[in-house]
């Protein structure tokens, strides 16, 4: 018996290792391919989930575009190039940011990027000079076409931390930070800064939000005019595990009811955060 369940072992060591080799080895080398030695990687204990879900999103992140993950124009907190001290700072205490693109007459207009710690200096001899164009960084312009991974690469390289995104007529579109493409990688960064209210439902493009898994059903129909019940499960993310039947993992996607819903973070658990999409009519 112990003789069978030896070979039994054997067999199983070396159908795994076939298959890894033959998935290295192999030509071509697709995303399937590479897909599915992580799939095996992770049955196998070789990587854990988390190592999993960070190599999923870096190959997401090659196949995604500025456009999917830029804050709009219409979210975008500017400051304009005229304002005084007196009025930057209580705008940047409201909103919490580091980083903000400083405008002249329209959004359309960037003249540059104001960094909040430059200003540290005025706060502390608020009878200096102040005169926000001395202290603006160049902007970095990049098409809504732009490929995540070259972002990142180029942010690394450069050490930035924004881009403005611009369509093809030349005008903003919106704004896409470092810390947009690595959470794409890696899952939703929250800092010390960020409340409830703020990350629970937010636009991301026309169509589609980044919107947390606890979001309650309740606050999810009214933000998309929509009536799902709250019967049975008090949080969207208890709605989409009821659709999928089981615990969905990163990337993986369903539709209902008018809507796309995309797995961005989850563990081995519970459903952390989404991608909702709102499906064309029709």
């Amino acid at each position: 018996m112990n003789t069978h369940d030896s070979r039994s072992n054997d067999t199983d060591d070396r159908s795994w290792l076939d298959r890894l080799t033959q998935m290295v080895t192999g030509t071509p080398y697709t995303r399937a391919d590479l897909e599915g030695l992580l799939e095996l990687a992770a049955e196998n204990e070789v990587i854990d989930e988390d190592a999993k879900t960070i190599m999923e999103g870096a190959l997401t992140v090659g196949e995604m575009q500025a456009r999917d993950v830029m804050i709009p124009r219409a979210q975008m907190v500017v400051i304009r190039a005229g304002a005084t001290l007196e009025e930057v700072l209580p705008q940047i205490i409201h909103t919490g940011h580091s980083r903000y693109p400083v405008v002249g007459e329209s959004t359309d207009d960037v003249l540059g990027i104001l960094l909040a710690k430059d200003l540290l200096p005025f706060v502390l001899n608020p009878d200096a000079n102040f005169d926000i164009s001395a202290l603006l960084r160049s902007a970095v312009i990049v098409p809504e076409s732009k490929r995540l991974n070259v972002l990142l690469r180029e942010f690394r390289q450069a050490r930035n931390h924004m881009a403005i995104v611009i369509d093809e007529y030349g005008g903003v579109a919106g704004l896409v930070t470092i810390e947009d493409v690595l959470e794409e990688i890696v899952g939703e960064i929250e800092d010390e800064t960020d409340t409830d209210e703020e990350i629970h439902i937010r636009k991301l493009t026309e169509d589609s939000y980044f919107v947390q898994a606890l979001t309650p059903v309740e606050d999810f129909n009214e933000a998309f005019d929509v009536d799902f019940s709250d019967e049975e499960f008090d949080t969207i993310g208890g709605l989409v595990l009821q659709a999928f039947g089981r615990l969905p993992t990163r990337n993986e996607t369903i539709d209902f009811d008018g809507f796309e819903f995309r797995v961005i973070n989850s563990d081995q658990r519970k459903l952390n955060s989404l991608r909702v999409t709102v499906l064309p009519k029709g």
